[in-house]
């Protein structure tokens, strides 16, 4: 794709959507992880009605590195898979400290090392809270990028690679939050709303037929 195209397309979603950013609530890198952890098939908006008591009791890693995942499950029960997230959030933390001196780290294969951290998660940390021009791929950005022609790729791990390749350096984070601002108001993937799409003229999909949910995503996004 043509860099002037891809600008274009930038453009377009930055009038959309000025100041994109995360809907998490964090202050620090630490909460950053753990709502990140917290967010897999999950809504950012159900994740921060859980994070403000889960901090006020958990401030810090070590305090949650020594919790009883049974007590943290309580916390946060009311989401998905809350069990297996609360074991890796005290196993997380347990790693911080034992390793990291209570610190997160700021590279990608130190984060991939903790429990429940993939490449999305990862990438997540390193763009918000350590400012590293990286792009992190969930459902909504490898459908909408897919769509758009911007990665043509059948999982996410590719269209991580290919996005990292064509956007302009400085921009992949805001990218990654333009592209889910977009993917959750206009681009669905079911019924998306083409007649609202600012970037409708890029668009290789415009106007199909995405009811059939084995479709609704260009491909398969294996996490």
């Amino acid at each position: 794709m043509q860099k002037e195209i891809i600008e274009a397309i930038l453009q377009s979603l930055r009038t959309a959507y000025p100041g994109a950013r995360s809907r998490l609530y964090y202050s620090n890198a630490y909460e950053l992880l753990v709502a990140a952890i917290l967010s897999a098939q999950t809504t950012d908006e159900q994740v921060n009605r859980v994070t403000s008591a889960l901090f006020r009791r958990y401030p810090d890693p070590a305090a949650l590195a020594v919790a009883d995942p049974e007590e943290v499950a309580v916390c946060i029960k009311s989401l998905g898979l809350y069990r297996m997230k609360a074991a890796h959030l005290v196993a997380t933390a347990r790693v911080l400290v034992e390793k990291y001196d209570g610190l997160v780290p700021a590279s990608l294969a130190e984060l991939l090392e903790l429990p429940g951290v993939g490449r999305k998660v990862a990438n997540v940390v390193l763009a918000n809270a350590f400012g590293r021009d990286v792009i992190a791929v969930d459902t909504h950005v490898f459908r909408v990028a897919n769509r758009l022609g911007l990665a043509r790729a059948g999982n996410v791990l590719e269209t991580e690679k290919q996005l990292t390749a064509i956007l302009p350096p400085g921009s992949r984070g805001e990218a990654h939050h333009l592209l889910i601002h977009h993917g959750r108001a206009v681009c669905r993937a079911r019924q998306p709303r083409c007649q609202e799409c600012v970037v409708a003229g890029y668009c290789e999909h415009k106007d199909r037929d995405y009811s059939d949910a084995d479709h609704n995503t260009c491909g398969k996004a294996s996490h």
